[in-house]
């Protein structure tokens, strides 16, 4: 048995517990998450909002962060411009980086999300509008949607993650989280492994966390 916190990372705040880099120390993960032997499963970048997954179980941080799962996230992204037909159509078919081609993607224009006002707020330009979409990817690459957005000629203003697997980000506000417990399957004898059973069981524990 495994225990899963999710949590809505606020912007600017590193993915970590402590900050490595000398200078003005910068928001941690230790300013909000006070349970010790919890380490991320996977990141989120400083200046990125939303869902991030800690665990305290090795093989479950090892199945939501390897690339190699192809485990999708979806994120909200709001852009410079108004989003054109063709240049959703380029992010799901794939865009030429400079480290390769991307995995097809899924992605479609929504109307902009009930969320919280970011704090300090996006620098709009009275001139440019800005749109929404909804893309849905099965890579972690270096700052991606990032630079898949401004391959097709449209920068990134807002980025929130939304979804890992078939965790999201409901009901939590920003600097909350809620922890689960995932039933892992029993491990088999040496030497009878089966990676198609090293995949977790049910949640059994209420997703909706309680009110404050």
């Amino acid at each position: 048995m495994a225990e899963l916190i999710l949590f809505n990372k606020p912007f600017q705040v590193l993915s970590q517990f402590t900050d490595d880099r000398a200078g003005q120390p910068r928001a941690t993960l230790a300013q909000w998450i006070k349970k010790p032997g919890f380490y991320p499963a996977g990141r989120l970048d400083y200046d990125s909002e939303g869902l991030l997954l800690l665990t305290n179980h090795g093989a479950l941080q090892h199945r939501i962060a390897s690339p190699a799962n192809k485990m999708q996230k979806t994120y909200w992204v709001q852009v410079e411009g108004e989003i054109s037909d063709d240049a959703i159509g380029q992010l799901c078919s794939g865009v030429e980086l400079k480290d390769g081609p991307t995995r097809p993607a899924s992605a479609r224009r929504i109307a902009e999300p009930d969320v919280w006002a970011r704090v300090p707020p996006v620098r709009y330009r009275e001139s440019i509008p800005t749109s929404w979409l909804e893309l849905t990817i099965t890579e972690g690459r270096n700052r991606q949607v990032r630079r898949m957005t401004a391959a097709v000629g449209y920068p990134t203003l807002r980025l929130i993650r939304y979804r890992i697997g078939d965790w999201t980000l409901d009901g939590l506000k920003p600097g909350h989280f809620r922890l689960e417990t995932i039933h892992l399957p029993d491990t088999p004898p040496a030497g009878k492994q089966n990676p198609r059973r090293a995949r977790p069981g049910r949640r059994t524990t209420n997703r909706r966390p309680s009110r404050k």
